[in-house]
């Protein structure tokens, strides 16, 4: 497999642009610390209208930070593309944590899932610039695509089990209201 994801970032390192390159580095720094997602989050929480999609933006990044990388990075302790093969040149910094998931995807869709659930418009152009990034981890060689692949995933359900959670947990307040008012 290490080999068919290396041809992969081989193949994309081959499509590498002056233009491109600064198109991706912006990118991908939307994704630094999760910093974009964190913002539009605490956005969000401002507004009564947005409240509950801003609680699961910022639930799950949270929840994402714990699970992805706090457990899983350290768990897994897969070395990172430009950690093996220090030939190509990186245009960023070189990371010192792990590849395994790629914290920017999963952060990234973490946030847009979460958005998407509670506004498919705001959602659609959420998910395509989660996509931008996961695909600027591999175009820059610091992620494979099975991180970024496991990043994705895992965001996904993070997002969804979230918005599961403080659905229920919305219904259990509005019925027990109802309850005590019987």
């Amino acid at each position: 497999m290490a080999g068919t994801e290396f041809g992969i970032l081989y193949f994309l390192q081959s499509l590498h642009t002056p233009w491109l390159d600064v198109v991706m580095k912006e990118i991908t720094g939307l994704g630094d610390h999760g910093i974009f997602w964190i913002l539009t989050g605490v956005i969000l929480l401002c507004f009564k209208k947005t409240r509950l999609m801003g609680l699961c933006v910022i639930l799950s990044l949270a929840a994402g930070l714990l699970v992805g990388n706090v457990f899983l990075k350290n768990m897994v302790a897969r070395e990172r593309p430009c950690w093996i093969d220090s030939s190509v040149p990186l245009l960023i910094h070189n990371p010192k944590d792990y590849s395994f998931p790629s914290g920017h995807t999963l952060a990234s869709f973490e946030g847009a899932v979460s958005i998407w659930l509670y506004n498919r418009k705001w959602g659609m152009a959420a998910l395509i610039l989660a996509g931008l990034i996961g695909f600027s981890r591999m175009y820059l060689f610091v992620h494979f695509p099975t991180d970024v692949l496991g990043g994705l995933i895992l965001g996904v359900l993070i997002a969804f089990f979230v918005h599961f959670i403080v659905e229920k947990g919305r219904s259990f307040k509005k019925n027990t209201c109802f309850l005590r008012n019987l």
